[in-house]
């Protein structure tokens, strides 16, 4: 079980951080970036699950700035609360928080990247703009789109939902491949938005199941 800490931005600015430590041999840190409900139980679960994975795993709350501690639920109220707090938090402070993230992990060797909603378009920008990852794995990031003309500095993978009523999975994929044909763009048929978290109205656990069996590869092999 993973616990909170704090950790200094760019800015001098002391935000939480949710961490756990690898179980057995450690294989590398990972940076969890959140989706838009904040570091809820589901993302908690998720860093869980990554240092049972042996990875040495650290969630920044991202919205600190704005109220720290935020998490929402997955219900209007709470998705309102969520995008307001997504568009109101400027992308460079983002990105940089998740730099500091992965410069904490660094010493103690290769840092990885995975988000999820909110968290995958910052994956995605954070592969194409920050120095210093290993590979990076994005799911379902709604901003991805906007930004596939931009490169990734590192081995980088997007996982889309078929039935992802919010994301055109197959025009994700042709605006990413046009510009990074050697990015693999994975779109899961059975699957919508979220299919990655525990909600059970979110939850497809064989795309699930399937996506973080490709990012592990993709973290091994980098």
């Amino acid at each position: 079980m993973g616990e909170f800490s704090k950790l200094t931005g760019a800015d001098g600015f002391e935000f939480a951080v949710y961490r756990a430590a690898p179980t057995g041999e450690r294989k590398g840190g990972v940076v969890v970036i959140q989706e838009i409900f904040g570091i809820d139980e589901h993302i908690a679960r998720d860093v869980d699950r990554w240092a049972s994975l042996g990875y040495e795993a650290i969630a920044p709350s991202l919205y600190d700035r704005r109220e720290p501690g935020f998490t929402a639920g997955h219900d209007p109220a709470g998705l309102t609360a969520g995008v307001t707090h997504a568009r109101a938090t400027p992308l460079d402070q983002a990105l940089a928080d998740v730099d500091a993230c992965r410069a904490a992990l660094a010493p103690a060797g290769k840092v990885f990247v995975v988000g999820y909603c909110y968290g995958g378009s910052l994956t995605w920008l954070s592969a194409c703009q920050l120095d210093g990852f290993s590979a990076a794995s994005s799911y379902y990031g709604s901003m991805v789109q906007a930004n596939a003309d931009k490169t990734p500095k590192c081995p980088t993978i997007v996982h889309l939902g078929r039935k992802d009523a919010g994301i055109p999975a197959d025009d994700v994929k042709a605006a990413v491949q046009a510009s990074n044909p050697g990015v693999a763009v994975y779109i899961y048929e059975d699957a919508g938005h979220g299919f990655n978290n525990e909600d059970p109205e979110r939850l497809n656990q064989p795309s699930a199941d399937l996506a973080r069996q490709r990012t592990l590869d993709l973290f091994a092999g980098a």
